[in-house]
């Protein structure tokens, strides 16, 4: 009995099942309103978190999208609902839509629109107007399968 308690607990503590998978339609539970920026002179939309949202922070997730490849010498990249013809950028969804990525160092290359599973520690951001609002911080390629 004690072996199989022991077997037990190492398959719950398995980290392989820690992550937890979102969606977008999980990370459309957010509002948003107009914020004044004195330092950009201009009007931002700031988010309001819901419950579900709120529930995910800090914790590992992982999430299927689009990526878009703004920046790859800079490390700059973004997962994306939409591809990037459709993606906020151009007027087709809101900030809800997009995920900002801290890819770990030495990732794969991506391609612009190349479809990818990505996890990562799930942050939320209502402060800094110069990110997005859901950033996966020590983000990877993931292959739940």
């Amino acid at each position: 009995m004690h072996k199989l308690t022991i077997i037990l607990l190492l398959f719950i503590a398995n980290p392989v099942l820690s992550q937890t998978e979102i969606t977008w339609q999980t990370l459309s539970d957010v509002t948003f309103t107009d914020k004044y920026s004195e330092e950009e002179e201009a009007y931002f939309y700031f988010p309001h978190f819901g419950p579900t949202v709120k529930a995910l922070e800090g914790k590992e997730v992982y999430l299927k999208g689009y990526m878009l490849a703004i920046e790859p010498k800079e490390d700059i990249y973004i997962l994306s609902r939409n591809p990037f013809a459709a993606c906020f950028f151009c007027g087709n969804s809101g900030p809800e839509s997009i995920v900002e990525l801290k890819l770990k160092p030495d990732h794969q290359e991506f391609q612009m629109d190349q479809v990818v599973t990505i996890k990562g520690r799930f942050k939320l951001n209502d402060q800094d107007i110069y990110q997005c609002n859901y950033i996966l911080e020590d983000a990877e390629t993931y292959n739940p399968d």
